[in-house]
């Protein structure tokens, strides 16, 4: 078996990360070897990608990424998996600049057939018509075949088939809505803590309403020919990263690349009374200090730790909430102030909650570091868009780094030996 493709649909909201848990769980209670991607910066889907399919999923991003870095990603992860599935970003052709960095983007740059996940609700005929218009606006894509979600009998999804039978596009099946399949949502998207029992339900829907056979049959690719290897450094420095449901926002391929610097050990700020030993470096990774905010605040022998820890020339990276956590204090929402670890000279609320979302890209040193930011508190003051803070020992940032590819900017500052 050696099948793989894309799920994308016309909209954000269609169903696409439903339809791919329950995809990549019931793949994998067949005993395939199944190994989840996801398009763009997105850091949480691939949370929800690894619980269903109990493999860490990989970002596929062209603006923090070359076309050559992805190709490698994609085959170095998807060379030994029977399956590849790839979930698509916003709607189809939605990209940073038109079509660019869009699923279409990537399905074309990896040769990738389309699912599409298209929301039938109310609609019959006209679903042709849309279908239509994702086939034929390029032709340079692949639109294999559709799954039909919120469709809630046989006798719909009977009129939606004469719809891909007037258009020449494989109809894969339906899901009906069923309460059971929702994740809750908190501000940042889905909630990556109450997950399971929505994704087992999403797998028992796809076996039971999806031609898994079929979607396997029409997505069979050549096998994937695996990179060379290369020997990882040996490992000699000792590096803690936050991890625990108020840090958890990270990009699998950054820990494979911070694992050829050093040995990497976990601790949670919120839990932990102390810091498990003294590291050579500190990764506090974002995720969602705010609400937990009196347990970090009332955890003063951590923070007190930290701050001694960057007060003796530790280095850290922090990204958005761990910047946060860093800072002199959070407000909440309802505008009572917690105090942090005040290693940085900040301020963030929660009080008048604002999206700000966007690619970034950061000079340190002679190097370039790019990332993405996406969060709704607001630095307190008079600050730029993106406050960006950078020494020998430190970068800190509302952004969420990569550097995955390039290292640079890390063996330049925080790694350097």
């Amino acid at each position: 078996m050696n099948s793989r493709f894309l799920l994308s649909a016309p909209h954000s909201g269609s169903g696409k990360t439903t339809v791919t848990l329950g995809l990549l769980r019931a793949v994998r209670d067949r005993g395939y070897r199944v190994q989840p991607f996801k398009c763009g910066p997105d850091y949480i889907d691939p949370i929800h990608h690894r619980n269903a399919s109990g493999k860490d999923s990989y970002n596929l991003d062209r603006f923090m990424m070359s076309d050559e870095h992805i190709s490698h990603l994609f085959s170095q992860y998807g060379g030994d998996a029977d399956i590849s599935i790839t979930e698509g970003v916003m709607g189809l052709f939605d990209g940073s600049a038109k079509d660019q960095g869009s699923s279409a983007d990537i399905a074309r740059l990896l040769d990738l057939p389309v699912i599409i996940v298209l929301d039938a609700k109310a609609m019959a005929y006209t679903a042709a018509a849309i279908l239509y218009g994702l086939k034929n606006f390029d032709t340079r894509l692949k639109i294999a075949g559709v799954i039909f979600n919120f469709v809630d009998h046989a006798g719909h999804y009977r009129l939606l088939v004469e719809a891909c039978e007037a258009i020449g596009i494989k109809p894969l099946g339906f899901l009906p809505a069923n309460p059971s399949l929702h994740i809750p949502e908190r501000h940042l998207g889905l909630d990556t803590t109450a997950n399971e029992p929505a994704i087992a339900a999403a797998a028992e829907h796809v076996k039971k309403y999806v031609d898994l056979d079929t979607l396997l049959a029409i997505t069979q690719a050549t096998p994937i020919l695996l990179p060379p290897t290369t020997t990882p450094s040996t490992p000699h420095k000792k590096i803690l990263i936050a991890r625990d449901e108020a840090f958890h926002f990270l990009y699998a391929e950054n820990i494979r690349r911070l694992a050829q610097w050093g040995q990497i050990a976990w601790f949670s700020p919120t839990h932990d009374q102390a810091l498990p030993f003294h590291p050579d470096l500190l990764y506090l990774p974002g995720g969602y200090p705010e609400l937990y905010l009196q347990q970090l605040s009332e955890n003063k022998n951590m923070l007190r730790q930290i701050a001694d820890y960057a007060g003796t020339g530790g280095r850290i990276i922090a990204e958005c909430g761990g910047m946060m956590y860093l800072g002199r204090s959070i407000v909440d929402n309802k505008g009572k102030e917690w105090p942090m670890a005040g290693v940085l000279d900040i301020s963030t609320s929660m009080r008048h909650p604002r999206l700000t979302i966007g690619y970034r890209t950061f000079r340190h040193g002679n190097a370039e570091l790019k990332g993405h930011e996406f969060h709704f508190s607001q630095p307190l003051g008079d600050w730029p868009q993106t406050p960006f803070f950078h020494n020998p020992n430190l970068l800190a940032s509302y952004a969420h780094f990569y550097w995955g590819e390039d290292t640079t900017a890390l063996s330049s500052g925080v790694l350097r030996q």
